[in-house]
């Protein structure tokens, strides 16, 4: 029984430190808390491609939509904590769920800050048959018909969904919130005519605002994007204090190893700064941030401190 005992602990303790030097050594799962063809998604894919190239093992991008990313967000923080599953994350999984709801299923001490990716602004997109054409024309039409116009998100407590809570909050105005899976979609039954629009980012929106299924309205961010350079931004049609930020990092169920944690940090910063990965960034109106773990997860903080003022004030709904 002694010798079963001393097994189990000497195992036990080899299972809490898998080796940070033969990392990976099998297929890693890389984990989409949203449908396929988000920003997110695209993000996660082009990372999987890269990191499978450069390790030579395969990093597998799995879609997990629902919850405003929760289900996704949920795998992984219940998942063993060897490094050998990941999230490319953003504020609605990370932050929102656990800031609105009374009882999260998981918390903040679940997952491990790896690297923040990037960011871009959320833009405003409608139907291209929409009334107004711009964000300034959205308020008027809205103040004259409340209640009207519905606009989509990525979920319930995501972050085009704290977009949405916001313009409402600094303009007044009563508009209808429909919760989607994903931004995908909430896109095609924007193109579709099923609601007036969403907020989402260009590279989520880059084929259906190409092809004139949808228009712009508005940046939600400090200035115009390249993308789309003759779309006004929020501050420019009079609109202040709704400024949006949808950033994406990776991260990993809490108390996986240090030394994993390092290595996949220092991967991520080289293929961030590869120049096809840097031109398709672009391309997507994505800006570049990577750095360190701590800088990552002192940014976390930082916008959980003004998620949680934002629900202070009453303008995002809480369940608790």
């Amino acid at each position: 029984m002694g010798l079963l005992v001393i097994a189990c602990i000497a195992s036990a303790r080899a299972w809490a430190q898998p080796d940070a030097g033969n990392y990976p050594n099998k297929p890693v799962r890389l984990v989409v808390p949203f449908s396929a063809g988000a920003s997110t998604d695209i993000v996660a894919r082009l990372l999987s491609a890269k990191l499978t190239e450069a390790w030579g093992q395969q990093f597998i991008a799995d879609n997990r939509p629902g919850a405003a990313g929760g289900v996704g967000a949920e795998a992984v923080a219940r998942a063993t904590p060897d490094g050998y599953t990941l999230m490319v994350t953003n504020p609605g999984p990370s932050i929102n769920n656990i800031l609105l709801k009374s009882r999260p299923s998981y918390g903040f001490a679940d997952f491990a800050p790896v690297i923040y990716i990037g960011s871009a602004p959320v833009i405003a997109v409608a139907n291209a048959k929409f009334t107004p054409n711009d964000m300034k024309e959205l308020i008027a039409y809205a103040k004259g018909n409340p209640g009207k116009v519905t606009w989509g998100s990525s979920g319930a407590g995501s972050n085009p969904h704290a977009a949405l809570e916001t313009l409402k909050a600094v303009t007044g105005v009563a508009i209808t919130h429909v919760p989607y899976k994903g931004s995908a979609p909430a896109l095609t039954d924007a193109v579709g005519g099923q609601i007036d629009g969403l907020f989402t980012t260009v590279a989520s929106a880059e084929p259906f605002i190409r092809s004139g299924r949808v228009k712009v309205l508005g940046v939600a961010g400090p200035k115009r994007q390249a993308v789309i350079p003759n779309v006004p931004t929020l501050a420019e049609q009079g609109i202040t204090g709704a400024d949006n930020l949808l950033w994406m990092g990776l991260m990993t169920t809490g108390k996986v190893p240090r030394a994993i944690i390092e290595k996949l940090n220092r991967e991520v910063n080289r293929v961030l700064q590869a120049p096809d990965v840097k031109q398709r960034f672009d391309q997507l109106g994505l800006d570049i941030e990577g750095g360190t773990a701590e800088h990552f997860d002192r940014f976390i903080k930082g916008q959980a401190d003004q998620m949680r003022a934002l629900i202070k004030s009453g303008a995002m709904p809480h369940d608790g």
